[in-house]
């Protein structure tokens, strides 16, 4: 009898997780985005562009910037370049979501769907206009940067960054995106590819 019922919570528990896993990515994102957008509305409508003001004395300071490239500043002719990377990488997320289900890959690609998508929707929507807006950058913390030249950011960059961080840390331990441990993945495959052989 028990080895009977064994598959079926497995089945069960499989199914839960194919579910709520994905659910979890999508609240994540959401939550960033949103975060994101909302204290962006609230600079551009509040600060004053290029205007510092102090929050925290030197360790944390509102200083509005548009941004028409990446961080520091970098390539700002090509913005239209930046606007497609990021569609392209909200597509390869979406498209992994069918393979998802790691609780740490769901919060990688939470944060990291959540920021590009901020940041998208400033290039978008924002000044100059459709498809080369400028990102709204705001938060200064000077003391990050150990003297070389200080990069003004915004959360959809904290969440992109802390994505990846966690993405190191998801490799390190050797997760799959399905869960399973590296190891266990590689034994699997290896059954399957004999089994198709046969």
């Amino acid at each position: 009898m028990n080895g009977a019922s064994e598959p079926h919570v497995d089945t069960a528990s499989g199914s839960r997780r194919r579910v709520l896993v994905p659910l979890l990515l999508v609240g994540v994102a959401a939550a960033v985005f949103a975060a994101d957008q909302l204290v962006k509305n609230w600079v551009v409508a509040h600060l004053v562009e290029g205007q510092t003001v102090s929050v925290w004395g030197e360790f944390l300071r509102w200083h509005f910037v548009r941004n028409p490239g990446a961080a520091f500043s970098f390539a700002t002719g090509a913005t239209w370049i930046f606007t497609i990377l990021a569609a392209v990488v909200v597509v390869v997320i979406v498209w992994q979501i069918r393979r998802l289900r790691s609780v740490p890959w769901a919060l990688f690609l939470g944060l990291l769907l959540g920021g590009v998508l901020g940041n998208l929707t400033d290039r978008l929507t924002r000044e100059p206009g459709f498809p080369q807006g400028h990102v709204i950058d705001f938060i200064s913390t000077p003391w990050m940067w150990l003297g070389f030249n200080e990069a003004i950011y915004n959360i959809a960059d904290i969440g992109i960054v802390s994505g990846m961080v966690l993405f190191v840390v998801i490799t390190l331990f050797g997760v799959n995106i399905d869960g399973r441990p590296r190891a266990s993945a590689a034994r699997a495959d290896a059954v399957e590819d004999s089994d198709g052989a046969a």
